[in-house]
Formats: C-alpha cells, sequence, structure tokens
C-alpha cells in the first residue's frame, strides 16, 4: 500500500475545502497523502510494537517509545510483560496470552504501560497472533490506543452510578423506616423501627434509642434520660453514656449530629465511658439528634466498631479521621427527623387516649353524683372512684360550722387504709396554717407540691407528733395537690390528689381534679341550696296543710298528702274537710300550677279564701262563680284547678262542681266509676257560669276526691292512669277510706314522683 489515490487533486467546482486559488498548498497536500509508509507506522497516533511469541519486543514504533519515555534501543528485546504493573503481569499470563492461543487475537484489552518515571499509561491493547502453516506461532503484532480520558470517563461513570445506587438504597431505607413508623403506636414500636433500620443502614454493632424525659433545656433542673430499645449495646455502656452527658445534655443536642471517638483525650475527660467502649469493642459512638419541630425528644446512638484506631473521628474535631460519608450524615438525620414525626405522633396519639380516658372519668364521676342521695354518699363515692381510677390517695375536706373538716380520705391500697385513717383521726392536722388544704382554702387557688421532698417538708411543718411523721412516711406519698371549692365566693370545702411512685401526678391529673373539684363544688353548692328549701317547706307545709279533717257523724274520711321526689317537699296541691252549718261538710281538693314556694303559697292563701267564702254554705257551683268573680281582687299569683263538694251525711245528698278539675270516683260493691261532673274553666280564667252535678252518695260507698298526680307519669298518658285507677279502686275499694288511699298510693305511684299527690276520701256509714 503506497497511499496513492485515484481521485483527481481538488478543482474549483469539487466541494473541496482546499483553498482553489493556491496550487502550491494543493502539491502540498498531495505529497502528504502520498507519503512514505515508513513515517506513518512511526509517527501513528497509536503504539505499534511486534513480539515473538515470548513477549519480547522485536519492533516498535516511535509513537509508543515517546509515550513511554524510552529509546527504541531501550524497548527492543524487552519483554512486554515487563512493562505491565505487577497486576498487568498475572493478567497478561492469565488471560492474554490463553485468549491469543485460543483465538488469534485480541482487542481492546485494558492494561496500564508503566513510563520509565514510573507513571501508568492507561492503553487498550489489540493483538493478533501470526502462525506457519503448521499453526506454530511466529510473531504477535500489537497496537496500543492511548485511553487515559476514557478511563477518566469510566472511573466517574462507575462513581456516578455508585452514588446512584447509594441514593437508591438510602431512598429504600428511608421508604421502609416511613413504612414501619406508619404502623408505630407506640414509643417502643418506634424505637424498635429506628434502632434495628438505623443499625443495618450504618452497619453499627449497635444502637440505642435513648429518650429525654421532660424538657431537654429545662432550668429547673437536668432532664433524664431513658432508653427505649437497646440491640447490641450493654446496659453498663448506656449508663456511662447518660452520666457523662449530665447537665450538658441540653448542649449535646444542640450541637447536632457528632461522634465519639475512643482516643487519648476520651480515655483522659470521660475514664469510665472510655472504659465501657472498650469493653464492648466499640470505637466511636455516632449520636443523631432526635427531634420534631425544633423540639428535642432524644438521641439515636450508633456503635461502631473497627480494626484500627486513628480513622474515627474526634470528640472536639469531627471531620478530623473517618466521619461518616455526607450521604450518610444525611441518611442520619432523615432518620432523627422522621423517629422524632413519628415520636410525636405518638404521643399525641396517647394523649388524645388519655383525655378521652380522663374525659370519660369526668363523665363517669358526673353520672356518681348524679345518682347519689345525698352529699356524705357523694363524696364517699367519688373519693374511692378518684382513688380507684386516678391517684393514690383522695382526701376530701367540707366546711362546716366547726371549721374545715375531713369528710373522707380513700387510698387505693385496702392494706394501708388503716394507716390513712389514722391519720385522718389527727384533726389538728387541718387547724395548720400551713397545710395545703388550708392553704388552697385560704388563697383560692390549687395547692401542688411536685416531689417528696416538698411533701416531707410540710409533713414536718404540720406534723403533731412523731407518729403523725411515722405514718406520713409509711404512705410514702410523692406530690399532693390541694384544690379549693368555691362557688359564688363561698369556699365550700377542699378536694386532695395524692400520687406515689407507682402512680404519680401530672400536671393533666392537675387539671382533671380542678375540674372534678368545681363540679363537686356545684353539687354541694346545690346539695346545700337544696337542705335550706327543704327546711323552708317543712316549715311552710306545716303552716299551710290543714289539720287532721275532724270527726262527722255517719263518715269515715282518710285524706294523704305525698309530695314530689323533685324540688321541695310541698307544691300546691291541697284537701280541705269543713262541717258546715245544717250538719252538712265541704269537700275541697285543688291543685295550684306550679311546684314549688309561690305555688305552695299561692294554695295557702287560695285554702284560707275557700274557708272563708264556704262560712254561708254556698252550693259548690256558687262558690266556683264567687272565686273566678274575685279572683283578681285577691291577686293570687297563679292559677288553680279545684273540686266542690258539698254532702249530707244523714241523707247522703251530694253536689258537686268542677273548676278545670278531674272527676271524682265513687266506688262499692267491687264497682268503681267517675261521676259525671262536667268542668268549667279553672280558677284564675275567664269567669264562665260553673255546672253542677247532684246525686246521692250509697251507704257503704266511697267517695275519692285527687289530684292529677296520682293518675300522671313520664311513661304513659292520662288516660292510662285513669284507667289504671278505676280497676285498683274497684278492688280496693271495701269500706275504708285509708286502706283505699294507701293501696292507690302504692299501685299507682313509685319511688320517684313528678308532681305532688293530694287524696280525700270518705265513706257514708
Amino acid at each position: 500500500m503506497t497511499g496513492r489515490s485515484d481521485a483527481p487533486p481538488p478543482g474549483p467546482d469539487d466541494g473541496s475545502d482546499a483553498p482553489r486559488s493556491d496550487p502550491e498548498a494543493s502539491s502540498r497536500l498531495a505529497r502528504l497523502l502520498e507519503g512514505d509508509p515508513a513515517d506513518l507506522y512511526e509517527n501513528a497516533p497509536m503504539g505499534y510494537l511486534s513480539t515473538l511469541p515470548d513477549g519480547r519486543i522485536v519492533k516498535v514504533n516511535r509513537t509508543f517509545c515517546a509515550w513511554t519515555g524510552r529509546a527504541p534501543g531501550d524497548l527492543l528485546g524487552t519483554r512486554l510483560q515487563e512493562l505491565l504493573t505487577v497486576g498487568g503481569r498475572v493478567f497478561h499470563e492469565t488471560h492474554i496470552v490463553p485468549l491469543l492461543r485460543m483465538q488469534g487475537a485480541v482487542r481492546e484489552i485494558a492494561i496500564d504501560i508503566t513510563r520509565i518515571d514510573g507513571s501508568l499509561l492507561a492503553c487498550l491493547l489489540n493483538a493478533v497472533e501470526l502462525r506457519d502453516d503448521d499453526g506454530t506461532p511466529l510473531l504477535i503484532r500489537a497496537t496500543l490506543f492511548e485511553a487515559t480520558a476514557r478511563r477518566r470517563y469510566e472511573r466517574e461513570l462507575l462513581a456516578a452510578q455508585r452514588l446512584a445506587e447509594e441514593s437508591e438504597a438510602r431512598s429504600r431505607v428511608v421508604q421502609k423506616v416511613v413504612f414501619d413508623l406508619a404502623a408505630a403506636t407506640t414509643p417502643e414500636d418506634v424505637a424498635t423501627v429506628i434502632v434495628q433500620r438505623g443499625r443495618a443502614a450504618m452497619k453499627a454493632r449497635g444502637a440505642a434509642l435513648v429518650l429525654v424525659e421532660g424538657e431537654a433545656d429545662d432550668p429547673r433542673g437536668v432532664p433524664q434520660l431513658r432508653p427505649v430499645r437497646s440491640d447490641g449495646l450493654s446496659a453498663g455502656l448506656l449508663r456511662r453514656l447518660r452520666e457523662a452527658a449530665g447537665s450538658r445534655l441540653a448542649l449535646e443536642l444542640v450541637q447536632g449530629l457528632r461522634s465519639i471517638v475512643l482516643d487519648a483525650r476520651l480515655r483522659a475527660d470521660q475514664p469510665d465511658l472510655a472504659a465501657a467502649m472498650v469493653a464492648d469493642g466499640v470505637t466511636d459512638l455516632v449520636v443523631v439528634p432526635v427531634s420534631a419541630d425544633s423540639k428535642r425528644l432524644g438521641v439515636l446512638v450508633l456503635a461502631r466498631g473497627a480494626p484500627g484506631r486513628g480513622d474515627l473521628i474526634s470528640l472536639d474535631e469531627p471531620g478530623s479521621s473517618r466521619p461518616p460519608s455526607p450521604a450518610e450524615v444525611d441518611l442520619l438525620w432523615t432518620l432523627g427527623r422522621q423517629a422524632g414525626q413519628a415520636l410525636e405522633r405518638v404521643r399525641l396519639h396517647e394523649q388524645t387516649r388519655l383525655q378521652g380516658e380522663r374525659a370519660a372519668f369526668l363523665l363517669e364521676a358526673a353520672r356518681l353524683m348524679a345518682d347519689a342521695d345525698d352529699v356524705s354518699e357523694t363524696v364517699q363515692r367519688l373519693a374511692g372512684l378518684v382513688a380507684s381510677r386516678l391517684a393514690t390517695v383522695c382526701a376530701i375536706e367540707l366546711v362546716t360550722e366547726q371549721g374545715l373538716t375531713r369528710a373522707v380520705a380513700r387510698h387505693r391500697d385496702g392494706a394501708r387504709q388503716p394507716l390513712l385513717d389514722r391519720l385522718r383521726a389527727k384533726d389538728a392536722l387541718l387547724r395548720s396554717p400551713l397545710h395545703p388544704a388550708v392553704r388552697a382554702l385560704r388563697e383560692g387557688r390549687t395547692q401542688w407540691m411536685r416531689d417528696r421532698e416538698e411533701v416531707r417538708a410540710v409533713v414536718d411543718a404540720v406534723a403533731v407528733d412523731d407518729e403523725f411523721r411515722d405514718l406520713a412516711e409509711q404512705l410514702e406519698l410523692t406530690a399532693t395537690v390541694s384544690v379549693p371549692m368555691v362557688v359564688d365566693g363561698r369556699r365550700l370545702g377542699v378536694m386532695t390528689f395524692a400520687g406515689d411512685r407507682q402512680r404519680p401526678l401530672t400536671a393533666a391529673d392537675v387539671e382533671v381534679a380542678e375540674q372534678l373539684a368545681l363540679q363537686l363544688s356545684q353539687v354541694l353548692d346545690k346539695a346545700q341550696r337544696f337542705e335550706l328549701e327543704e327546711r323552708t317547706s317543712h316549715t311552710l307545709q306545716a303552716s299551710l296543710l290543714p289539720p287532721s279533717p275532724p270527726d262527722v257523724p255517719g263518715l269515715d274520711t282518710a285524706v294523704r298528702y305525698v309530695a314530689a321526689t323533685h324540688g321541695v317537699d310541698v307544691g300546691g296541691d291541697f284537701y280541705d274537710l269543713v262541717r258546715l252549718p245544717g250538719e252538712q261538710v265541704s269537700l275541697v281538693v285543688g291543685d295550684v300550677v306550679g311546684h314549688d314556694i309561690t305555688a305552695a303559697a299561692t294554695m295557702g292563701q287560695l285554702r284560707t279564701v275557700i274557708r272563708a267564702m264556704s262560712a254561708d254554705g254556698p252550693p259548690p257551683a256558687v262558690l266556683v262563680d264567687r272565686l273566678q268573680r274575685s279572683w283578681g281582687l285577691y291577686e293570687l299569683q297563679r292559677m288553680a284547678t279545684a273540686l266542690f263538694a258539698t254532702l249530707d251525711p244523714a241523707t247522703g245528698g251530694l253536689r258537686i262542681a268542677s273548676a278545670g278539675h278531674l272527676p271524682p270516683v265513687l266506688c262499692g260493691s267491687g264497682r268503681a266509676e267517675y261521676l259525671p261532673v262536667r268542668p268549667t274553666r279553672m280558677l284564675g280564667a275567664p269567669p264562665v257560669p260553673a255546672e253542677e252535678w247532684a246525686g246521692e252518695l250509697p251507704v257503704g260507698a266511697t267517695l275519692l276526691l285527687f289530684t292529677d298526680g296520682l293518675v300522671e307519669s313520664t311513661g304513659a298518658d292520662i288516660d292510662t292512669g285513669l284507667d289504671r285507677l278505676l280497676e285498683v279502686a274497684a278492688k280496693a275499694c271495701a269500706g275504708d277510706p285509708g286502706e283505699l288511699c294507701d293501696r292507690l298510693l302504692e299501685e299507682l305511684t313509685g319511688d320517684h314522683r313528678a308532681d305532688d299527690i293530694a287524696l280525700l276520701a270518705l265513706t257514708r256509714r
């Protein structure tokens, strides 16, 4: 091959880039294209060499000599293997030579050539083996291409691929952590996930999640560290780590992700921690803050171990030795944040659950107080509920005429109740101005003693004798909260909760105690007001209800008055039996609208007015008309219904008029019926003429006048009650009006009555 071309030299219109107006340049180009093949071999852009089958170089071009920095004479006779690195020589003998023997050629084999200055030249080797007719190797011709840029590109490509793989691996770790943390419901669940995943991601010898008890930067004291989960770390190492942190915990957390290296400085500053690390085979500890929304919750501790020392970072100068890589640091920060967010979510869930339990507790306490019959039962049952569900001890003191008196004190542990009872017997305790209950009542605000030392100080201050101190010490109370019960400025008493080591008191417990004390104070206030109204009603009842019916020849009479179970003991129902001139008797049963003191007062006025108007013995209809026309004159405050009757015992003559009242019952001989009395409007309404019924009360029959409380109930309509009244009256009417009244009350009324009941029954002999 001579390099000669059959193409004509560039012409003016052939589109060539050669200068068209320079014949000399065209001539030079032609000479280059027809250059000497030997020059092309010597100065080619790649290295050429020929070797014998044993690798000795017998021919080499100038380019390869320039690459290696050697003269041709230095290379001729040298074996190609001697120009390779140690690894390259092994590769030449184990791969290149066998391939040449089997295939006769190799292509693009990466090898490194050692230059004369010791540096390496990256090359790609192409070689063919020439053989004789018998297949015996004669010569090897090789071509080498300089591949430094290509190698650098490949390394960068591999590095990028490794980074992508590591990033993908970290993403998978984070995804698994997020997925696992989503199912966590307790701090222990969070700790299990973050310890196991963090340890695996860092290939650590051990890991532990340590949480801060209380606020990390609380100025009132040193916060405590609580290991929640530990894998591969001994309890001794964690204890030494907590001791080493001490009061510097807040500073440690603020400084962020750090490494504690087992070096000379650590051995000098923290010998106990260093010894524990040596015992566990740990060379450095990586401390990862666990936080959420800038709130420092604790740390994830990762223990690493390595064959050598010196490759670990320093405690004071992070990054000077073998720190976690930037990718690992980023992963650890992510794990710390994920753990913190999961812990906050779990704590929020736990707080929500506890709030639900406290709300349920307060609801149960409200129901308990609503079901109690009196104040004594209320405080007894409430103290028992608190001691069983909320605190270790519950004591309630009430303000009485004798001062602050302890009403009840209950202990959760029945075995310790006698100790509390003996302490309760020392009433001098409540007279001390330093006692928290006394202070709470005097100052009108909650008194919270948070720790046992404060409790002991108060006990020493109020103790009446050594026995008192001994009893208080045996109870082992660690905290108390005393809440005053005050309504409209009136001091009603104090509620006190106490806790021990097994059941400490928290701020949430204090809040529940205050809400419970508020509920109890309202109950006490209502109970005291009700007691006052009850005493007033008893007095009013005694003065307003008529005396026992007078003896009337020819008649057996019975009256009953039963107060409602809601409200005061007297209301607007009334009855009366008055002897009139001419041996007749006047019968009245009425019901003033309402059920309170005003209704009772109106009833008393109305009964007096009716007696006055009945002095001349008017017929019942006339009496109704008189009351209707003069109602405004008497300025009675409530309307009323009433049934008026006159009876002649000798003849049985009976006349009845109704002012909006239920008709009377006539019963006897196993039968009972309502008399057909047509009612007019109730008293206090615009007047209309009253209608009067006239008839006879047979001998042996019983006439029953009643108010609507006997037949009305919340579970049935009044018609059902009226039918039931006839049914019972028919069976119970045996000539004794007293037995009839008792039987009616027994079968028609229950323990809870919404209205008063007045009965007037008489039997003609």
